[in-house]
C-alpha cells in the first residue's frame, strides 16, 4: 500500500472497524477520490487544450486547425491523460482486490481502444470536410473511402475489445473468427457488395460528387451530391433526395450526363410531324413567291437554275409537273431550317448541324431538328430550343404546310 493508503486504512482501524469493513471503506474512498481527480484533470486538460487549438486555428491560414476544432480532435484527445492517471492508480485503489483490479483494468483497456476510434473518427471527419474543400476532391467519393476505413478500425476494435474481455490472444481470436466466417460474410453482406462497389465506381470513374445522373429504375433524376459505402444520395430537379444503392451503379444501367456537361454543347433532338396531304411540288411563280424568304433566297436562285439546265438538257415535259426534276416545298423548308440553325447565335456551329426527315408515321412525316445549343444550363437551354421550334412552327404556314394534330372537339364541330 502507499502511504496515504496505508494512512487512510489505519485510521479506519482504529476508529474501531473491523479489517474487512476497513478494507472495503478504504477502496471506496480512494475510488471515489480517484474518480474526482480524473474529472478534475479532464476538466482542466479538455479546457486547455481546445482554447489552445481554438487560439491557433484563428491565427493560422490553412482551415484544417478549424475543422479538427469543429469536429472536436482537441476534445477527444484531451481525454487521454485522465485515462493514463486511471489505469496509473488503479492498482492502488484496489489493492486489496485482485478481482476488481483486474475488471476495471480490462474496463478502461476497452474504453482506451473506444477513445482511440473516437479520435481516429474525429479526424478523419476533420480530412474529410478538409478534402471536399480542395477542387481536385470535390468530386470524389471521399465519404466512401472514409467510411471503408473507418469499417476496418471498428472490427479492429471490436475484435482486440472481445480479446481483452475474454483473456484470448488477439491472434488466437483472429484466428478463431475463421470458423464463423460464412456468418461474418452473411451478416455485413450489403457492406461488403457496397465496399466493392465503391472501390469500382471510384476506380472507373463511374459517377462523381455534382454529376447529373438518371436512374429510371430508382426515380432518380438529378445531381449525386453525396456517395458513400452504402449508398449514392441524388438531389432531383424537384428538390427531392433519392437514394440508390452503391453497387446499384455498377449492377444496373444509368444515364450519366457529365459527357454533356464536359462537351461543348447540349443537344437539341425534337421533330415536327408534317401533314403530309401538304407535301407538293413548287410551281415556278411558288419558288417566286419563296424566293421573298432571305434565308434562301440565294439557295433556289441556284436550285432552279440547275433544274431548269437539267430538264431543258433532257427534253424533259414540264406540261406535267411531275416529269423531270423539281422543287419540293416540304424539301425547301427543310433547308430553309438548316440554313436558319447555322445562322442561329445560340447553336453551337462547331458541332453537327441537321435537319432530317424519318420515315413516316400515322401522325405524319416527322422532320426533326438536331444540333446543339452552346449554352448548357437547363433554363437557357430550354428557351433556346423553345425559341427555334417557335420560328419554324410559325415559318410553317409561308410553305404551304401544316403540323399534324389529332382532331379535337373543336375540329368536328367545324
Amino acid at each position: 500500500m502507499s502511504g496515504l493508503q496505508h494512512k487512510f486504512y489505519d485510521y479506519l482501524i482504529l476508529s474501531g472497524f473491523t479489517e474487512n469493513s476497513a478494507k472495503y471503506l478504504n477502496m471506496l474512498a480512494l475510488l471515489v477520490a480517484l474518480l474526482i481527480a480524473v474529472f478534475i484533470i479532464d476538466f482542466v486538460t479538455r479546457k486547455i487544450l481546445v482554447k489552445t487549438f481554438a487560439q491557433f486555428a484563428s491565427v493560422s491560414k490553412s482551415n484544417f486547425d478549424d475543422l479538427l476544432v469543429a469536429n472536436k480532435v482537441p476534445r477527444n484527445i484531451a481525454h487521454i491523460i485522465p485515462l493514463l492517471v486511471a489505469i496509473r492508480f488503479v492498482p492502488e485503489v484496489f489493492g486489496d482486490f485482485p478481482t476488481f483490479e483486474d475488471v476495471f483494468e480490462r474496463g478502461l483497456e476497452v474504453f482506451a481502444i473506444i477513445l482511440i476510434l473516437w479520435i481516429v473518427r474525429s479526424s478523419l471527419n476533420a480530412l474529410k470536410d478538409y478534402l471536399k474543400t480542395l477542387p481536385r476532391f470535390k468530386d470524389k467519393p471521399i465519404d466512401s473511402y472514409i467510411q471503408v476505413f473507418m469499417i476496418f478500425s471498428w472490427l479492429g476494435g471490436i475484435m482486440s475489445a472481445i480479446a481483452i474481455l475474454t483473456g484470448i490472444e488477439f491472434i488466437k481470436f483472429v484466428t478463431g473468427l475463421g470458423a464463423i466466417s460464412a456468418v461474418i460474410i452473411l451478416v455485413f453482406k450489403d457492406t461488403i457488395m457496397g465496399f466493392v462497389a465503391s472501390i469500382q465506381v471510384s476506380i472507373n470513374d463511374m459517377v462523381r460528387i455534382g454529376d447529373w445522373i438518371t436512374f429510371e429504375k430508382y426515380g432518380a433524376d438529378g445531381d449525386v451530391i453525396e456517395i458513400n459505402l452504402a449508398t449514392v444520395k441524388v438531389q432531383n430537379f424537384d428538390k427531392t433526395i433519392t437514394t440508390i444503392p452503391t453497387y446499384a451503379l455498377i449492377s444496373d444501367s444509368f444515364k450519366n450526363w457529365r459527357g454533356m456537361t464536359n462537351s461543348e454543347g447540349r443537344r437539341i433532338k425534337r421533330a415536327l410531324y408534317i401533314k403530309q396531304t401538304g407535301v407538293k411540288y413548287l410551281t415556278d411563280a411558288d419558288v417566286e413567291k419563296l424566293k421573298e424568304i432571305h434565308l434562301i433566297t440565294s439557295y433556289l436562285e441556284g436550285r432552279q437554275e440547275d433544274i431548269k439546265t437539267y430538264n431543258n438538257a433532257n427534253n424533259v415535259d414540264k406540261n406535267l409537273l411531275l416529269n423531270g426534276r423539281n422543287l419540293s416545298n416540304l424539301g425547301v423548308f427543310r433547308k430553309y431550317i438548316d440554313t436558319y440553325l447555322k445562322q442561329h447565335s445560340a447553336v453551337n456551329k462547331d458541332m453537327m448541324i441537321m435537319a432530317r426527315q424519318l420515315a413516316p408515321t400515322t401522325q405524319g412525316i416527322p422532320l426533326e431538328i438536331y444540333a446543339f445549343s452552346s449554352d448548357k444550363r437547363w433554363e437557357n437551354y430550354e428557351y433556346i430550343m423553345s425559341d427555334i421550334f417557335d420560328h419554324l412552327i410559325a415559318a410553317l404556314p409561308y410553305f404551304d404546310l401544316e403540323i399534324f394534330e389529332l382532331p379535337s372537339h373543336g375540329s368536328f364541330k367545324a
